[in-house]
């Protein structure tokens, strides 16, 4: 029995990405056990390649709570205090040029033409690169709660609804073994091998571009031309979320703790074929230099010069899915993208990840064990009705920013754009975007 007489349940945590161990902290933190099965055979390393995210202020929040020294979050990551989107045109005789545009600017190749679209001063965002957040949140729970290196097979609720036992293989030796729990957590990704067992015909959809992705480690090369060029296009660095518009294209641009810059180009083209389980792909040096070449023609030098110089650039496939109509089955709950697939241009993967873990442990922390599925119940209450419309702003801002087709106005052209129509590309227009469920403190 748990503090006060209350029983205390088991829960079962499939996926042990950052859905996989916020769910752990919050789950701990209302009295719970937790056993985390993960795949992987040991905790991810700092790299230098991997990906930038951000978090925003609840986030941050919860997070913070969850740390048993929380200033460590604020000096692992970088404030991103600005949300500036600018348009940029390299101007090539390759380049786009609108109709009306002066041919003398479209055509002078020692020049680009940029101006800002929106600019939001008061973001108050952090910036962290993937594996220090995931190394933050993972020291600070038990460590004897995750089991490494052990890939989930399947899942069984008992005929009562009491329990659940998860399969799972033991990669270093084979054996299979069976996690009892009161319930499973579903933090197995976009890809989820357990949604897939409530939802047979399930499909990603895909969004109609991919993104070329890179972190680039500078800690060797800081005063490098390629540095000292990028500093000078983009000054806010540091404290900058940086949107550049393109024509029918976007990158995103900010720096990460221990000189690190994380940056990001969305390409329309058709979907590609995948050959393994994962919507992330590495790529061939033909298919690196054929990039650089289409860089040059889009963007300017500066940004051309960071491309080059980071290692192992890597290809993601862009999906997201209409929002589900229930993210609860018995004694098996959706968290993270298994629950909201979703595209990244509003910040909200990360973001929705760990106040999904926040409001299940709270709706847990209210109900004793034998009351899961009422728990169960009002988890789904509270976010269904706010990851859905996250899900669909993000496809629609997608969309605009790439400049492809619209149900309600015509596609987005940075060129002729109004200040009032650049308004939705700032993050401040997520709906309910700092509103804290009731339910957390």
């Amino acid at each position: 029995m748990s503090d006060g007489g209350r029983k205390k349940g088991k829960a079962v945590v499939v996926g042990g990405s950052i859905a996989g161990v916020a769910s752990a902290h919050a789950l701990i933190r209302a009295g719970w056990e937790v056993v985390v099965v993960e795949k992987s055979i040991a905790p991810p390393t700092r790299s230098p390649t991997g990906a930038g995210l951000s978090l925003d202020t609840v986030s941050q929040k919860i997070v913070n709570s969850w740390l048993r020294q929380p200033h460590l979050l604020q000096t692992s990551t970088l404030p991103l205090s600005i949300d500036l989107f600018l348009f940029i045109l390299q101007a090539t005789p390759v380049t786009y040029r609108p109709c009306g545009m002066p041919q003398n600017e479209a055509t002078d190749g020692e020049k680009n033409i940029r101006w800002t679209l929106a600019r939001d001063e008061n973001l108050n965002f952090i910036a962290a690169h993937w594996a220090d957040l995931h190394s933050l949140l993972y020291d600070a729970l038990p460590p004897d709660i995750f089991l490494w290196g052990h890939l989930y097979l399947s899942f069984c609720i008992s005929n009562d609804e009491s329990n659940v036992k998860v399969k799972t293989k033991i990669l270093q030796t084979g054996e299979i073994i069976e996690i009892v729990g009161d319930f499973l957590i579903a933090a197995d990704g976009c890809l989820s091998s357990i949604r897939r067992s409530f939802l047979p015909e399930f499909k990603l959809r895909y969004s109609g571009y991919c993104a070329w992705r890179g972190v680039l480690n500078f800690s060797d090369n800081e005063h490098s031309e390629a540095m000292i060029g990028i500093r000078e296009a983009y000054p806010d660095l540091g404290k900058c979320l940086y949107l550049n518009l393109g024509y029918r294209t976007h990158t995103v641009l900010f720096e990460l703790l221990h000189k690190k810059i994380n940056w990001i180009w969305y390409v329309n083209q058709p979907e590609p074929e995948l050959e393994r389980n994962s919507v992330t792909t590495k790529v061939s040096s033909n298919m690196i230099k054929e990039m650089y070449e289409e860089a040059e023609k889009v963007w300017v030098p500066e940004m051309v010069k960071l491309m080059k110089e980071t290692k192992e650039p890597f290809i993601n496939v862009i999906y997201d899915c209409d929002p589900l109509e229930q993210i609860v089955w018995d004694n098996v709950v959706l968290v993270g993208d298994a629950a909201h697939p979703i595209t990244p241009h509003s910040s909200r993967s990360t973001n929705m990840a760990i106040l999904d873990a926040a409001v299940l442990g709270k709706c847990l922390e209210k109900q004793v064990a034998e009351n899961l599925h009422s728990a169960l119940g009002e988890f789904q209450s509270i976010r269904l009705p706010v990851v859905s419309k996250q899900v669909l702003h993000s496809r629609y801002v997608g969309r605009i920013k790439q400049g492809l087709v619209l149900s309600d106005r015509n596609p987005f052209d940075p060129m002729i754009a109004k200040p009032e129509e650049c308004q939705i590309l700032l993050q401040r227009s997520v709906p309910f975007l700092g509103d804290a469920p009731s339910i957390l403190p």
